[in-house]
């Protein structure tokens, strides 16, 4: 054999080298063509967790063109870091004065009491939304936000970062796969009451529970702060260091839902995903006598859910603060400051952020756990990124946020209630008390509305 190709042969050799080319510039170009696409996002609200959405929204590809809060230094820290970003104090402002075709989609981050208002223009405008738990302020704002996420058809996602970590995908397979048999009954706890605070806060609000006032003192407004913009829809208040800044103002009706539908967006996101559970029937709580103003320190709420499919129904409790399930007490199970536990047939599951066991755990020793069925996360900015790009599904779309911030805010309002709801979803209803439905919603103030 002759090392020189025939004639015929270096023609072909020289077509097939020409193909190869330009199946390879093609290749290029597509591998081009297939880079992630830009997603210009809009930031609302940039202090405390806002600050920390921004960094991941903007570490996991988001482009940032647009930024706004009612504090000037949380602002320009931000645009310090984003300088080409157009500023605005007032998110109205932002929604009017900012050309929707110059972006794709909306982080917001403000306190609990604006959610929803900084939210419904952005799904009006079918834009992409990336929001802080709990999804609303109120039962009826996460209602509307549903139906309008629904209406929009794009990307949404809460802010229950815990939802993107491998520990809470494990649970899931567990339960679903049978391993402690059929789920009738749930526990979940957390230690927090209030949330960090100074001897003297903790002085000053147990003397206002004591006494069922609110705060009779004022003290003045930062200067970096537009306390008119912040109260935004809330009724106004005097400014007062023990509502400033985050997050005691979360422990305020007014402003927030006190632990429960704060921690109760990480924790009890857990047996909603689990059990695959939906609207309770009935809700009861107790705790300390109901203050006007000021969510618990401590409280139990119960949930009934119904059966579904060939589950059978679930009874869920949730404790908080000082409160803790009777197997806590009596050391039948770990004593974990926090922890979701999953009574079935079986045997039970014991859960927190990073860990869970089989109990009893010698009866477990040598369970084959089922193979891993979820797939792991990108972590929840980037899920909800890679959504607003291909439209590929997020595990907290506003579907599913708005169903477990519903049931959260119903714990409360049995809570302030003070008595057992029966509680009609699709009506939106409290047929055995409808002087409870108060707590449904509120009236906003002069200037604000959510249609």
């Amino acid at each position: 054999m002759h090392g020189f190709a025939s004639a015929p042969r270096r023609s072909f050799l020289a077509a097939t080298a020409a193909t190869t080319v330009t199946a390879a510039a093609a290749t290029v170009r597509g591998a081009v063509a297939a880079e992630p696409a830009p997603v210009r996002v809009v930031v609302i609200g940039c202090g405390g967790r806002g600050a920390g959405n921004l960094q991941e929204v903007a570490t996991a590809g988001g482009t940032i063109v647009a930024l706004c809060d009612v504090n000037r230094a949380a602002l320009a820290r931000a645009a310090s870091q984003h300088p080409a970003a157009r500023t605005f104090r007032d998110f109205r402002e932002l929604y009017r004065d900012l050309d929707p075709a110059g972006y794709d989609a909306v982080v917001v981050s403000t306190p609990e009491h604006t959610h929803a208002f900084a939210t419904l223009p952005a799904l009006e405008r079918r834009k992409h939304v990336y929001c802080e738990k709990p999804l609303t302020h109120s039962i009826r704002e996460a209602r509307i936000i549903a139906r309008a996420a629904e209406k929009a058809g794009v990307a949404t996602q809460m802010g229950t970062q815990i939802h993107a970590g491998s520990n809470y995908r494990r649970v899931v397979e567990l339960i679903r796969a049978g391993a402690i048999g059929p789920v009738r009954e749930c526990h979940v706890w957390t230690g927090r009451a209030w949330g960090w605070q100074s001897a003297d806060d903790a002085k000053r609000l147990g003397d206002i529970v004591s006494t069922q006032a609110r705060p009779d003192d004022t003290a003045p407004v930062p200067d970096d702060l537009d306390w008119e913009l912040w109260l935004g829809p809330a009724p106004y208040r005097p400014f007062n260091d023990l509502y400033f800044p985050g997050p005691k103002w979360y422990r305020w009706w007014d402003w927030g839902s006190g632990t429960m539908s704060d921690l109760g967006s990480h924790m009890n996101d857990l047996p909603f995903w689990a059990l695959d559970l939906d609207a309770p029937t009935v809700v009861e709580a107790d705790g300390p006598p109901p203050h006007p103003d000021l969510a618990p320190a401590s409280m139990v709420a119960r949930y009934r859910f119904p059966a579904r499919g060939d589950r059978p129904a679930v009874s869920l409790a949730w404790y908080q603060g000082e409160r803790k399930p009777l197997a806590w007490h009596a050391q039948e199970i770990p004593r974990w400051g926090s922890g979701i536990l999953f009574v079935g047939d079986s045997g039970m599951l014991l859960a927190d952020y990073e860990r869970h066991l089989l109990l009893p755990e010698e009866r477990f020793r040598d369970y084959q756990r089922p193979p891993e069925s979820i797939p792991p996360s990108r972590g929840q900015h980037a899920e909800w990124l890679d959504a607003c790009r291909t439209g590929a599904p997020t595990t907290c779309n506003f579907a599913y946020a708005a169903k477990l911030t519903e049931a959260n805010h119903l714990g409360n309002v049995a809570y302030r209630a003070g008595r057992t709801i029966e509680w009609d979803a699709a009506a939106l209803r409290i047929p055995n008390a409808p002087e409870a439905e108060a707590y449904l919603g509120r009236e906003y103030r002069a200037g604000w509305a959510l249609e």
